[in-house]
């Protein structure tokens, strides 16, 4: 379970990115979060893996106040939580095996479980003739794949998508949502974040609108309503 409680963010220059958010997300659920650019849905996602800390209110993973742990107790929940972004932040001179092989390692798997789950992972997401290839040569849908590979390897609770599908065409944006739709399938919660009305309609289910940092629908039917 994961909540969001009367979460408020205000930055130096007063600028307002979250105000009073309160929702809850139940394990397995897919929840898409919608709202134009700057509606605060990043500032949301970076929250909840304390990339960013609430001016007021607090985000909880079950019982615990992300928050208020320290940085081993931090290290350990992030690992719990996948996280896929726009701009893939893969390694480039890393091959995919290795850029892969990278997540595992920080995450203190064995060499053993290094060999065996790395082409495991990218067959899952249809790159195992990819595994040796680096990302300057693969596609920018093929290298979001990749990125969705590293964030599942280690069998995380959660999934994060932060725009996932923002530099992609119509074709490699359906791949990446079934993908992900496919990694929910399996018992994986997944929170997506997205401003595409097409990536809204495909998914279906749950979608949280937000607009200038506020909650503003939480429709259990997905309907893309700006």
């Amino acid at each position: 379970m994961i909540y969001y409680d009367k979460v408020t963010k205000i930055y130096p220059d007063k600028s307002v990115a979250l105000d009073g958010v309160s929702f809850g997300v139940e394990p397995k659920e897919f929840v898409t979060i919608v709202g134009h650019s700057g509606a605060g849905k990043t500032t949301l996602m970076k929250m909840l893996i304390a990339e960013d800390w609430p001016t007021e209110g607090a985000v909880y993973l079950e019982s615990t106040d992300v928050h208020k742990l320290n940085k081993k107790q931090m290290s350990k929940l992030r690992r719990r939580i996948g996280t896929v972004f726009q701009d893939y932040r893969l390694l480039p001179n890393k091959t995919i095996y290795e850029n892969i092989a990278f997540a595992m390692e920080a995450a203190g798997r064995t060499d053993s479980e290094i060999s065996a789950d790395v082409p495991h992972v990218l067959e899952l997401v249809n790159l195992g003739h990819k595994i040796w290839n680096f990302p300057r040569e693969l596609s920018g849908g093929e290298r979001q794949r990749v990125a969705i590979a590293r964030a599942i390897v280690t069998q995380p609770d959660i999934i994060i998508a932060d725009e996932p599908t923002g530099n992609l065409d119509p074709t490699n944006t359906y791949e990446i949502i079934r993908i992900l739709q496919k990694i929910n399938e399996l018992g994986t919660t997944v929170l997506l974040t997205t401003h595409n009305k097409g990536v809204v309609d495909t998914v279906g289910g749950r979608v949280i609108t937000m607009e200038k940092g506020k909650v503003i629908r939480d429709d259990k039917a997905g309907k893309y309503i700006l």
